[in-house]
């Protein structure tokens, strides 16, 4: 199953250096950075980057697992963790490829 297909799960076990980096090469452009898995995407202009930004902000809501963003002009970084298991799990990956499917 493609993790664009999955849900994230309520209870969610942190992967080691080995299952991040195998889930890695599922996501493009996506670099574990900091203890996260981080990605900047670039726009035309603002209002690109605002709509991107609200139709992230409903996946997150709708899987209940929330990033943290940041905005500017034409651009958007997107940082995932999964705080309940204090590091980064499958969830972390499944939003990053519904995140990149917005701009595919």
């Amino acid at each position: 199953m493609s993790l664009v297909n999955e849900r994230c799960g309520a209870v969610v076990p942190a992967l080691d250096q080995a299952g991040i980096e195998a889930l890695l090469k599922e996501v493009s452009g996506w670099a574990f950075e900091g203890g996260k898995i981080v990605k900047t995407f670039r726009f035309a202009n603002y209002h690109e980057s605002v709509a991107f930004v609200n139709a992230g902000a409903w996946i997150a809501n709708k899987e209940d697992h929330h990033p943290e963003v940041f905005l500017t002009y034409n651009t958007v970084r997107v940082a995932f963790d999964t705080h309940s298991c204090n590091g980064i799990s499958r969830n972390d990956f499944i939003c990053a490829a519904k995140y990149d499917a917005l701009v595919a």
